[in-house]
C-alpha cells in the first residue's frame, strides 16, 4: 500500500453498517485480496478489501453476483454489505481446509462443487463473466511478453502446449464455476461445508473445477477416478479421462502463469516465485504423463 493511501482498517470502521464499536484484525493467508475480521456486538464478519484486477480478469461486480448467488443457494455465507472496494460477509465459524482435508472429505467436497454448478445459475442476477482457461493462458502470456518476467523465453513453449491441451479437451458443456478450488476456500463448520472466495467465478466447463480440485489438493489417480465417478454419476470412460487430464494440465499451467504475473504486479507479501516454481514442476509432471 502506498504511503499516502488510506488505511483499510480506518475505511472499514467508517462503513455505514456499524452501529457500535468495531474490532478489526487482519486475516492472513489470502494471495489475491486483503481480508479482515470485524467484530461488532458479538457478531463477526469477514471484510474483503480489493479493487478490480484486470490483469487477472477479476471484476468485483462479478464476484459480488457470484457471492450473492452462492449465499442464496446455501453454498456461501450471506453478503451483508458491498461497496467497492469492500465486500462484507457473515463469518463462518469453522475449520479452513488443507489439501489433506479435501482428500479425506473428497465426496463431500465434490458434492458441494456440483451443487454450486447446478444451483447457482438459478440465483444469478445481472451480467456475469466467462472463464475460458485457454484465453486466460494466452492473455497472461501477452502480459508477460509485454511487461517482462523471469521466464519470457519459455512462453512460446507454454502456448504451444496450451494449444495441444485445448484440442485434447474438445467441446465443452457450460456450468457456473468457482474456478479457484484451493483447499483454503472450503470451510467445515462441523455440520456442513461452505465454499468461499468467488474472485474468478464464471461460466466454464465443470472439468476445470474438477481439474483444479485435483491439481491443487494432491489427488492421485484413484482420487481422480472417485471424483469423476461421483460427479458424473457413472464410471469414467477413457474419453472423459483424456478430457479431464488435459484440463488438469491446463489448470496447472494457468496457475503457473497467474503466479508469474503476480510476481511482477502483486503488492501482497507472498513468495510468488516459489509458488510459480512448484506449479511449473507439477505442470511438467502432469504434461509428461499425458504425453507418455
Amino acid at each position: 500500500m502506498a504511503a499516502d493511501a488510506p488505511d483499510p482498517e480506518m475505511l472499514i470502521r467508517a462503513l455505514p453498517i456499524w452501529t457500535g464499536a468495531v474490532e478489526i484484525e487482519p486475516l492472513h493467508g489470502g494471495i489475491t485480496n486483503k481480508n479482515y475480521l470485524a467484530k461488532e456486538k458479538g457478531r463477526r464478519f469477514v471484510v474483503r478489501f480489493g479493487e478490480d484486477i484486470p490483469a487477472h480478469g477479476i471484476m468485483r461486480f462479478n464476484e459480488l453476483a457470484a457471492a450473492r448467488a452462492g449465499a442464496a443457494a446455501g453454498i456461501s455465507p450471506e453478503v451483508i454489505y458491498a461497496a467497492s472496494p469492500f465486500l462484507v460477509m457473515e463469518f463462518i465459524d469453522g475449520r479452513t481446509y488443507g489439501p489433506e482435508d479435501i482428500r479425506q472429505n473428497l465426496l463431500r467436497c465434490v458434492a458441494l462443487v456440483k451443487r454450486a454448478h447446478r444451483d447457482m445459475p438459478d440465483h444469478l442476477r445481472g451480467p456475469t463473466l466467462s472463464f475460458n482457461v485457454f484465453h486466460v493462458i494466452r492473455d497472461y502470456a501477452r502480459t508477460l511478453a509485454e511487461e517482462g518476467g523471469r521466464k519470457t523465453r519459455d512462453l512460446p513453449q507454454f502456448l504451444e502446449r496450451a494449444k495441444k491441451l485445448e484440442r485434447a479437451v474438445g467441446p465443452i458443456d457450460l456450468v457456473f464455476g468457482h474456478n479457484d478450488l484451493l483447499a483454503a476456500n472450503f470451510i467445515d463448520d462441523g455440520q456442513r461445508l461452505w465454499l468461499v472466495d468467488w474472485d474468478y467465478a464464471g461460466w466454464n466447463t465443470p472439468l476445470f473445477d474438477l481439474g483444479g480440485l485435483s491439481s491443487n489438493n494432491g489427488f492421485d489417480a484413484g482420487d481422480d477416478e472417485t471424483m469423476l465417478g461421483h460427479y458424473f454419476e457413472a464410471a469414467p470412460t477413457d474419453e472423459l479421462r483424456r478430457h479431464f487430464r488435459a484440463m488438469r494440465c491446463a489448470s496447472l499451467l494457468r496457475e503457473s502463469l497467474w503466479s508469474m504475473v503476480s510476481e511482477i504486479k502483486s503488492t501482497i507479501d507472498f513468495d510468488y516465485v516459489s509458488y510459480t516454481e512448484e506449479n511449473l514442476r507439477r505442470f511438467e509432471a502432469a504434461y509428461g504423463e499425458m504425453e507418455a
